[in-house]
């Protein structure tokens, strides 16, 4: 078949139907209706003369032809969409834009960007702070920082920071009656919970915390939930109770002395800071260049012996 007589709208839709195995996930993805996508299918078939899908009343199943075609017409696709993002590049090639979770943007990232606008004055940089994960097929963003495990299939990874995690509480908090002298000491304490993670058995948490610290289970705890880790500090910082910190997300309260470390027990987890993005991103300066600034703000070189 000829360039030019090539159904794109038709691949387009078997390209994301295969890979969701569903009309609906892949007319979602295309901003259209689960019919629209059904017909294009159809269509393809009819031009190829081959049955793509075995249609059941649960699921779709991918026929021998449509699976040996998948993975060139994937890469097909990703070629087009590098080629574009090539092309927009070059008129873009101030802009950066990264998604990353709003307590990581709050209290480790905005308070350091003004370290890259002195390198780089004439950057854009386009936040979006956001925990959802990040489908870079459909959203427009060039790169993403993660707290996780680092299991991000089909994409470039790297870690970016690790830390641990720690007990942390307003300096008024340890002197209200209830001294916070010893992990002991918990048990008059309110804890604040950060529930972000909480479908994630691995994730720090509290339990996790008196665990190690040989304090049993949370039974009769006076208890504050938040769904993000910067709102649980800033509980923290106005004397709520006691919030089981990321050091990283501390780091600046702790410094100008609104929160403090009643003991001294951390806890190293599994968890990580990822740098994630498509590797084909890894060639746009742009983004190479917002990387290389965030390790060196998450790892700084040491300084030279004088």
């Amino acid at each position: 078949m000829k360039r030019a007589l090539l159904p794109l709208n038709a691949l387009r839709a078997f390209d994301a139907a295969a890979r969701h195995l569903s009309f609906k996930q892949a007319a979602d993805e295309l901003s259209v209706t689960p019919a629209a996508v059904s017909q294009q299918i159809r269509h393809l078939e009819d031009v190829l003369g081959v049955e793509l899908f075995k249609r059941t009343n649960r699921s779709l199943i991918l026929t021998e032809p449509a699976q040996l075609s998948l993975d060139d017409i994937n890469a097909g696709f990703d070629a087009l969409e590098a080629s574009v993002r090539a092309i927009q590049s070059a008129q873009e090639d101030h802009i950066v834009r990264v998604s990353v979770s709003p307590s990581l943007a709050s209290k480790w990232l905005v308070p350091r960007l003004a370290n890259y606008y002195e390198l780089h004055p004439d950057a854009i940089v386009k936040v979006s702070a956001s925990m959802t994960i990040t489908d870079f097929r459909s959203e427009d963003v060039d790169l993403a920082v993660r707290y996780g495990t680092g299991k991000y299939p089909g994409l470039h990874c790297e870690e970016l920071m690790r830390e641990t995690v720690f007990p942390v509480c307003s300096p008024d908090h340890c002197t209200d009656g209830h001294g916070l002298c010893t992990p002991e000491d918990i048990v008059h304490a309110t804890l604040i919970h950060d529930d972000s993670f909480i479908e994630d058995d691995s994730a720090p948490n509290w339990s996790m915390w008196l665990k190690a610290a040989g304090l049993g289970d949370l039974e009769g705890h006076r208890a504050l939930h938040f769904n993000t880790h910067s709102l649980a500090i800033e509980a923290a910082v106005a004397g709520r109770g006691i919030v089981l910190a990321r050091s990283t997300i501390a780091e600046e309260d702790l410094k100008a002395g609104r929160l403090i470390k009643p003991f001294g027990e951390a806890v190293p987890v599994d968890f990580a800071h990822y740098i994630v993005c498509p590797e084909e991103n890894l060639k746009l300066p742009r983004v190479q260049a917002f990387i290389d600034w965030l390790n060196c703000e998450a790892n700084p070189p040491l300084m030279e012996a004088l």
